[in-house]
């Protein structure tokens, strides 16, 4: 089986990219980290024999994907799965941030997944199923106040997955989109979960178990996969709550966790 994942170097991307070479998948693997990109696929080959392919790319660019398609089609590779995890965040609200900054967090969360899954589509290994995994968040449930951008982002990734997962059944494709809650995947990320206590602590997901459950998600065609009781729980009753209520709730809580992680006591 040939899978191609984007964002390969980073904590959930190296993550899946084991749990496949532990299965004996063939892999592509492209990052904007070339010495990341290099050292996992090192890891990998020594770890599990795997065979691993990389090409260091901007997603957000469209001449350098075409630079890394060129390599695809010349080496003749055709795809069974595809892993859109490459993604990014910052923290604080939307007036605080760098206008360019915010527009790089769209235009990474969807513009360049757009551009690579409808790539990677059109190079899927012919009369076999294919599997098409969205790592959305989920955050893409609710109105995230100090997190608006990256919320509404997340959210045109499970929209669009759920609506290609019904265009698509018809040519064998699977779509299934992953929605964690807090993944500790950089300190940064380790320090925002910290600052939120105990709720923090609970909608908090294993990289390991995350990575394991996503690909029996996907191979079994389920359409979607929330990690961890509470998380699970937490988007039922999002759909009772009314979503200003919602809202207003997240504020209250981010507000006071993005205090405290921007300003940690005795600093």
């Amino acid at each position: 089986m040939n899978v191609f994942i984007t964002g390969a170097s980073g904590g959930l991307g190296r993550a899946i990219a084991a749990e496949c070479a532990s299965r004996g998948y063939r892999l592509f693997l492209t990052d904007i980290n070339d010495e990341g990109l290099a050292c996992l696929r090192q890891g990998l080959e020594r770890q599990y024999g795997a065979c691993v392919l990389t090409h260091s790319c901007d997603i957000t660019k469209n001449e350098s994907v075409e630079e890394m398609l060129a390599v695809i089609d010349g080496s003749g590779i055709r795809f069974d799965m595809l892993f859109n995890i490459a993604g990014i965040d910052y923290e604080g609200s939307f007036m605080e941030r760098e206008r360019e900054n915010v527009v790089k967090i769209v235009s990474l969360n969807v513009g360049a997944t757009l551009r690579v899954t409808h790539a990677i589509l059109s190079r899927r290994r012919e009369n076999r199923p294919f599997s098409l995994v969205f790592v959305s968040s989920l955050a893409s449930l609710y109105p995230m106040p100090l997190k608006a951008t990256y919320a509404a982002s997340k959210r045109f990734l499970t929209d669009f997955a759920e609506a290609l997962r019904q265009e698509l059944k018809s040519q064998n494709v699977r779509v299934l989109t992953l929605c964690p809650g807090g993944l500790p995947t950089t300190e940064e990320a380790i320090n925002g979960i910290a600052a939120q206590g105990f709720w923090g602590s609970v909608t908090t997901n294993r990289l390991e178990e995350v990575a394991f459950e996503t690909v029996e998600k996907v191979q079994k065609g389920k359409g979607l996969y929330i990690p961890g009781t509470v998380n699970r729980t937490l988007s039922v009753l999002g759909k009772l709550v009314p979503r200003s209520v919602i809202a207003a709730i997240i504020y209250k809580r981010w507000s006071g966790a993005q205090k405290k992680w921007l300003c940690p006591e005795g600093k």
